[in-house]
Formats: C-alpha cells, sequence, structure tokens
C-alpha cells in the first residue's frame, strides 16, 4: 500500500466501508431517504449529504491529527470537554442499531442463497468480522481497501448493466420528474446519521503527516462513500414507482438483469458490506479500550480485541431482538441523528474549527 494510497484515498475507504452497512448496500436506505423527495430530488439530496460528509471529514481528520486523537475518546473529549460520555452513549445506541439490522440481514441471505437457517447467517456474519479484528490495524486497512476495491467493481458493473437494459427508463424519470421539496433534509438527514461512523475512521488518520493530507482526504472521502449510492439511486429511478414497496430493491433490479450469476456477485458483495461495516465500527471500540490501557502503562491483549467485538455483536443482536428495537430502526435512527445533529456535527464546525487554531498556534501541528 503506497503512501499516495495511504494517505488521501484510504481515509476514505474505510469510511465508505463504516457506513455501507446493509441498507446502504441493498437500496434500502436509498428508498427510505431519498426517493420520496422525486429521482432528480433525490439525486441532489445525495449530493448535500455527500458535501456535508466532506466538510465535516475534513475538519474531525485534521483535528484528529494535530491532537493526535486517534480514538473516539480522545477526539470527542476534544469537542464535548466533560460531556464526551453523551457522545460514547449514542455511539454505542448506535451500535446496537447498526448490528440488529445486519444480523437480520446476514440472516436473510444467508437464507435465501445457500438454505441456511437465519441464525446461522448472523453467526457466520460475526465470526467473520471478528476473525478479521484479530490482526492489527495495517492488515484491516487491507482488507477493507480490498473488499471496498471488490465493491465499486460490482456496482460499476450494476450501473453498466442496468443503463443498457433499461437505460431509457432511467432518462425518461430524470428528464420528466421535478425537483421535490424534499431533497435538502433529506441530504442532511442521511448525512448526519452516518457522520457518526467517523470513530470508525480515526485509527488510520496516523497515517497523515501535513493539513493538506488531511483537508484532501476528508473532501475527497465524500465522494468515495457516496459513489456507490450514485451508481444505484440512477438505476432505481427507472422503477421508483414500484421499487419503493420492494423489501430489497437490490433483489428487485437483480431480477429485472436476469442473470442468476450476477446475482451471485452481488449478494456476495452485500454481504461482504456486513463485514465492512462491523469491521471499523467494531475496531474504533478496540482503539478506545487500547487507549485506556495506554494510559495505564500497559498493552491492550491482542486476543481481547475479537472478544469485545463478538461480546458487543451478540449482545446487539439478541437483546435487539428480545427487546424489540429492531421494529423502532425507524424512530431509533430518527432520534440518534438529532444526536449526533448535536454532539458530533455542530461541535466539529465550530469547537472543532476553534480546536484546530489553537493546536496550531501551539506549535503542534
Amino acid at each position: 500500500m503506497n503512501d499516495f494510497f495511504r494517505r488521501y484515498l484510504l481515509p476514505g475507504f474505510v469510511f465508505e466501508a463504516a457506513v455501507i452497512g446493509g441498507g446502504y448496500a441493498t437500496g434500502r436506505e436509498l428508498v427510505e431517504f431519498f426517493l420520496p423527495a422525486g429521482p432528480l430530488g433525490g439525486l441532489v439530496g445525495m449530493v448535500v449529504s455527500m458535501v456535508v460528509w466532506s466538510a465535516v471529514l475534513a475538519i474531525s481528520f485534521e483535528l484528529a491529527r494535530v491532537s493526535r486523537s486517534y480514538d473516539y475518546r480522545s477526539f470527542t473529549k476534544l469537542l464535548l470537554g466533560p460531556a464526551w460520555f453523551l457522545f460514547e452513549i449514542a455511539y454505542v445506541l448506535l451500535i446496537v442499531v447498526i448490528f440488529a439490522v445486519m444480523g437480520a440481514a446476514a440472516g436473510e441471505i444467508a437464507h435465501d442463497l445457500l438454505g441456511l437457517p437465519k441464525l446461522a447467517g448472523t453467526l457466520l456474519m460475526i465470526a467473520g468480522v471478528a476473525t478479521v479484528l484479530f490482526y492489527p490495524s495495517a492488515a484491516i486497512e487491507k482488507f477493507l481497501s480490498l473488499s471496498v476495491g471488490y465493491l465499486y467493481l460490482v456496482y460499476f458493473v450494476f450501473l453498466t448493466w442496468s443503463l443498457v437494459s433499461f437505460g431509457g427508463r432511467v432518462e425518461s424519470a430524470l428528464a420528466s420528474a421535478p425537483l421535490g421539496s424534499r431533497w435538502f433534509m433529506a441530504g442532511v438527514t442521511y448525512a448526519s446519521y452516518n457522520v457518526a461512523t467517523i470513530p470508525a475512521v480515526l485509527f488510520c488518520i496516523r497515517h497523515l503527516t501535513t493539513r493538506r493530507e488531511a483537508v484532501v482526504a476528508g473532501l475527497v472521502a465524500g465522494p468515495l462513500a457516496m459513489l456507490p449510492g450514485f451508481a444505484f439511486y440512477i438505476a432505481m429511478v427507472g422503477y421508483s414507482q414500484e421499487i419503493g414497496s420492494a423489501p430489497l430493491p437490490s433483489a428487485f433490479l437483480l431480477a429485472k438483469l436476469g442473470a442468476p450469476w450476477f446475482a451471485w456477485a452481488f449478494q456476495f458483495g452485500v454481504l461482504l458490506t456486513l463485514v465492512d461495516t462491523g469491521v471499523p465500527i467494531l475496531h474504533s471500540i478496540n482503539e478506545r479500550v487500547a487507549k485506556v490501557y495506554e494510559e495505564r502503562r500497559r498493552v491492550m491483549p491482542q486476543a481481547l480485541r475479537p472478544a469485545i467485538a463478538v461480546g458487543v455483536m451478540l449482545l446487539s443482536v439478541f437483546a435487539a431482538s428480545a427487546v424489540g428495537l429492531v421494529g423502532l430502526i425507524a424512530r431509533g435512527y430518527g432520534l440518534l441523528t438529532y444526536a449526533f445533529i448535536a454532539l458530533l456535527v455542530v461541535p466539529v464546525l465550530t469547537i472543532g474549527l476553534y480546536r484546530i487554531r489553537g493546536l496550531t498556534s501551539s506549535g503542534r501541528a
């Protein structure tokens, strides 16, 4: 992995891996957030999300670089002071919701593709994430880079094939539909709850050595993370009237393409996104624990990393199912969105800039 990739592209790849998950990868989130604004309005809303991501990420990366805050505990202490624990509470709740969704998605895909019990699919996802987390940060970076590269390839083929198969419908939908009125709020809302995964990217900010690298990496991360979304959204607007009621928009479009072999390749990519999302999010938990060990002049045992990951995933999946959180996903995301606007987006854009100026003037940049 060369220095250019590590410094300018890797943070964006890791951020994309953290946000994509099962909902983004299957198109369900895109339908829920952007399609109500209309085919064209949804596309503009995605641009809004991308711009918000780029702005918040650029400032966050530079703040993490100059303060050497590579775990979310150190990072949020800079932003929120004694109130940093409020972010941790919201972050843990988000993790529960994310893994509740991912566990259900893994079970459904494993059942549909392989005929396995849904519980087996969930446990396979947990095992896959835990296995990757056993390795150090450098190996995790390579895994995420390769898997995201595969996803870009799959989505490029998906978009190209869709345009060849029903490009006329896509062109007609984009040309005839009005802009709509919900695109701005859709973009801000989607960006705000996904930007909460910034802690999952902090571990790779160690590679950044200058302000230019941090800012460019942050600005590039927004487009890198939204690129698969643009591809999927453009492909699905040709069937915008029908696809809204489809549980899995990806399955709906794959059926229109009529290629079972590509359906397998795409579904494998979706399964990979579940691991991709789980790895950086849980790695951020491990890095937070490792920082506590470091402050106590001790080294975190390597075996503790997958153990924490398995514990968090099992707790999230089964506790969410028992308490009924899966049925409250929409409301949970809504409440957490407002929490992260207050605890991360606004502080980064205000206090974050102030902290950067202070650290720079003190000679730590």
